[in-house]
């Protein structure tokens, strides 16, 4: 059975810029080397963070992110997440950014480990399994 991962925008942006360079040996294209079968899902706030940095959302990369990976949406129960997450967060004086814990809450809702270079943002949510790719770390 394939893995299911949900894929934060840090990850999209260091594909994309590997992929500019021609870095094809690069940490997020080893990544998914390493993962091959992987399902890749996409929070709809990671697209609107990736979107917002090409001057239009008709761009082809955009496109691409789009057709290659499927949505996360943020229904009801995200919101009831991410409302929980913010409260323990602020709590504990560990709050972060609030589109991370939008991402954080999307992966959750559907019980999908993230993957990302922010891992020291992501591993202060409790039960979100956090896969780095940086630095050799196992996919």
């Amino acid at each position: 059975m394939a893995r299911r991962l949900s894929l934060d925008t840090t990850f999209l942006i260091d594909l994309q810029r590997e992929r500019a360079k021609g870095n094809g040996n690069g940490p997020a294209h080893q990544f998914l080397e390493r993962s091959p079968d992987a399902e890749l899902f996409l929070s709809t706030v990671a697209l609107g963070e990736l979107a917002e940095g090409f001057a239009s959302v008709e761009h082809p990369l955009v496109r691409i992110v789009r057709r290659q990976h499927a949505p996360l949406p943020v229904d009801e129960e995200t919101a009831l997440i991410y409302a929980g997450l913010v409260r323990d967060l602020r709590t504990r004086g560990m709050l972060i950014g609030a589109n991370d814990l939008w991402i954080g809450a999307s992966s959750l809702r559907f019980q999908l480990p993230i993957v990302t270079a922010n891992e020291e943002h992501f591993r202060r949510i409790e039960g979100l399994e956090v896969l780095g790719y940086r630095d050799g770390a196992p996919g």
